[in-house]
C-alpha cells in the first residue's frame, strides 16, 4: 500500500543534483511543503549535508551519465520509499565556448550530462508512471533551449534537444495522465556561470571583439543575476500543483523579454521569405497528371 494513502496532497519528488542551484532550492522547498524527497548528488558529502535537512529527505549518489546506476537508483527508490510523483530533472551543467574554439570531447561531455542524463533519468521514471497513469515530468532546460547567444553553441544544442524531445514526450504519454514540462530559467543566482560552468579557452583572435565582453560579463555577473532561486522553486512548485500543468515554464523577465524578442525576429525573417519558402511545392498541375 503506498504511503501516500492517508495523505494524498503530499507527493514523492526525485529530483537530480539537489546540492546546489536550482535543485538544492527545490528541494528545500519541497520539503518544506511536507513532500518527501529522493535527491541524487555526486558525493557522499553532499548526500549527509542534503539528509541533514529539515523534512522526509533520501540523498542518492548519483552520477546522471552512469545508465545502469541511474536505473538501480530510480528501482530502489519506488522499491523502498514508494511511487515518484514527480521528476526533476535538473543535474545539467553549462560549456562556454565558442564553436571553432570547442572541441568534439566538450561536445559529447555537454549532451552527454544534459541531454542523455537528462534522458536516461526520465527513461527510467516513465514506465512506472505509464503502469500508474499519473505522474508529473519536469526538466529543467533553460531559456537557452528557446534563443540562443554567441559562446554557448553546444551548450543550447543541448537544450534545443532536451526541448525538442520533451515535447514530443509529452504528446505520446498524454493519453496516460502523465504530464510534462520543461522549465526555462532566465539567468538566476546559482554556480551555472560559477562552479557548474566549463569556459574552453580561448585561441583565435578574429572572435575577440564580439567574444571577450560577452565572457566577462558572464564571468563578473555571477552573483548579481535577476532570478531569485527560491522563487524559482515556489513556481515550479505551483505547476506541480495544478491541474493542468504548462507543456514550457518561463523563469525571469529576463528570460520573457529575450525568448519574446527571438520569437519576433524568427516571425519576421518567416515572413520575409515565405515566398521562397511556398516555391517548393508540386504545381497542382504537375501532381494530378
Amino acid at each position: 500500500m503506498s504511503h501516500m494513502t492517508d495523505m494524498p496532497s503530499t507527493k514523492t519528488f526525485l529530483i537530480t543534483g539537489v546540492s546546489t542551484g536550482l535543485g538544492r532550492a527545490l528541494g528545500r522547498a519541497a520539503l518544506a511543503e511536507g513532500h518527501r524527497v529522493v535527491g541524487t548528488v555526486r558525493t557522499p558529502a553532499d548526500a549527509r549535508a542534503f539528509e541533514a535537512l529539515d523534512g522526509d529527505a533520501h540523498a542518492r549518489v548519483l552520477d546522471v551519465t552512469d545508465h545502469d546506476a541511474v536505473d538501480t537508483v530510480v528501482a530502489g527508490a519506488e522499491r523502498d520509499l514508494g511511487p515518484v510523483d514527480v521528476l526533476v530533472a535538473n543535474a545539467g551543467y553549462g560549456h562556454d565556448g565558442l564553436f571553432e574554439e570547442s572541441s568534439m570531447a566538450d561536445l559529447r561531455r555537454q549532451f552527454d550530462v544534459n541531454v542523455y542524463g537528462t534522458v536516461a533519468v526520465i527513461k527510467a521514471v516513465l514506465p512506472h508512471m505509464r503502469e500508474r497513469r499519473s505522474g508529473h515530468i519536469i526538466a529543467v532546460t533553460s531559456m537557452g533551449g528557446l534563443i540562443t547567444m554567441p559562446g554557448l553553441s553546444f551548450y543550447h544544442g543541448s537544450k534545443f534537444a532536451v526541448e525538442g524531445i520533451l515535447e514530443t514526450l509529452g504528446k505520446e504519454v498524454a493519453d496516460f495522465g502523465v504530464h510534462v514540462t520543461a522549465v526555462e530559467p532566465g539567468s538566476f543566482r546559482t554556480d551555472w556561470s560559477g562552479r557548474s560552468m566549463i569556459r574552453a579557452p580561448r585561441s583565435i583572435a578574429d572572435y575577440d571583439e564580439l567574444f571577450e565582453p560577452l565572457r566577462a560579463r558572464r564571468v563578473n555577473g555571477s552573483g548579481t543575476q535577476p532570478g531569485d532561486p527560491d522563487k524559482a522553486a515556489a513556481a515550479v512548485l505551483r505547476v506541480v500543483a495544478a491541474d493542468q500543468p504548462p507543456t514550457r515554464l518561463l523563469l525571469g523577465t529576463d528570460a520573457l523579454r529575450l525568448v519574446e524578442a527571438g520569437r519576433a525576429a524568427f516571425e519576421q525573417e518567416m515572413r520575409a521569405w515565405v515566398d521562397v519558402s511556398a516555391s517548393t511545392d508540386f504545381d497542382e498541375v504537375g501532381r494530378s497528371a
